[in-house]
C-alpha cells in the first residue's frame, strides 16, 4: 500500500494522567525517552506487536486541548509539504529532522484536518 498510516501521536494536556489511564485501557507497553529540550516522549508499542505504533507528549501548544494525530510514511518529506501547500494545506509544523529517527511535518489540509508526514531513516 503506497502511503501507509505509520504513527499516531497524542497531543495531551497531561502526560502523566494519559499514560496512565490509556495503559490501563489497553495491552500497550509505555516507554519514555528524553527528547533534549522539549522534554519527554512517550513511545507506544501495541501489546500484540500487530498495528501501528506511536506516542505522547505534552502538548506543544500550550491551551490547545489534547487530540490525536496520524502520520502518513512519504518518499520525500518536503516535496510532499510544498505539494500540500500548492494544493492549499497550511504548513502547521514545517519539515524537521528528528535526530535518530527521520524527517517530519505537519499540514493542516483545506478543511482543516491536521495530518503528519514522516519519513523514517530506516525506511
Amino acid at each position: 500500500m503506497g502511503n501507509p498510516f505509520v504513527h499516531v501521536e497524542l497531543n495531551t494536556t497531561d502526560l502523566d494522567k494519559a499514560k496512565k489511564f490509556y495503559g490501563q485501557l489497553f495491552d500497550w507497553k509505555l516507554e519514555d525517552v528524553q527528547m533534549g529540550p522539549t522534554g519527554r516522549y512517550t513511545m507506544i508499542k501495541p501489546g500484540n506487536e500487530k498495528g501501528t505504533g506511536g506516542g505522547m507528549l505534552k502538548h506543544p501548544d500550550p491551551g490547545s486541548p489534547s487530540s490525536w494525530l496520524v502520520y502518513v510514511e512519504i518518499d520525500d518529506v518536503a516535496a510532499a509539504t510544498r505539494k500540500a501547500k500548492a494544493l492549499g494545506a497550511k504548513v502547521m509544523v514545517d519539515v524537521k529532522e528528528i535526530p535518530e529517527a527521520g524527517t517530519m511535518s505537519i499540514i493542516v489540509d483545506p478543511t482543516g484536518a491536521a495530518l503528519g508526514l514522516w519519513k523514517s531513516k530506516t525506511a
